[in-house]
């Protein structure tokens, strides 16, 4: 069964967490593909991780940079998981369906608690996957932006 862990943005953007968290997460040495909700991120998001810090390097591409099935970290709006994946990430609102979900290891679903919007889908993403009887687990950051396990 599959793990699926929830994210919940509100010290922090995405542009500063998920550097971190693929870095943490290519530790395992499985493969990664992150679904952006829309094309245009995927790029912004692509050059953000190339740029973020001098000092790190995280292998990753996209659709722009192909050579899919040889990247550790792949990054697209679609359903496609080239890479063969055993992590995902979903952001920016992605979707994955249950039946989907257990297809990976462990999932990460990140998003913006400060985002009314994004807030609301969390709660219903949440809901669909607590009546499909998956392991769900939740984490917020502290006051100095550490991930924390909430009850």
């Amino acid at each position: 069964m599959s793990r699926v862990d929830f994210y919940h943005l509100q010290k922090q953007t995405l542009e500063e967490v998920l550097p971190k968290l693929l870095g943490k997460a290519l530790e395992l040495h499985k493969n990664i593909l992150v679904r952006i909700g829309n094309e245009e991120r995927v790029e912004f998001l692509n050059s953000h991780l190339w740029t973020f810090d001098d000092t790190s390097f995280l292998p990753h591409g996209s659709k722009k940079d192909g050579f899919s099935s040889q990247q550790p970290v792949w990054l697209t709006a679609g359903d496609d998981n080239p890479n063969n994946a055993e992590l995902l990430f979903l952001v920016d609102g992605a979707y994955a369906s249950p039946q989907e979900i257990n297809q990976f290891e462990r999932v990460f679903n990140i998003f913006d608690g400060n985002d009314q919007n994004s807030l609301e889908q969390a709660r219903k993403f949440w809901k669909e996957l607590k009546n499909a009887s998956l392991d769900i687990f939740y984490w917020k950051q502290d006051d100095n932006g550490r991930w924390t396990q909430a009850a």
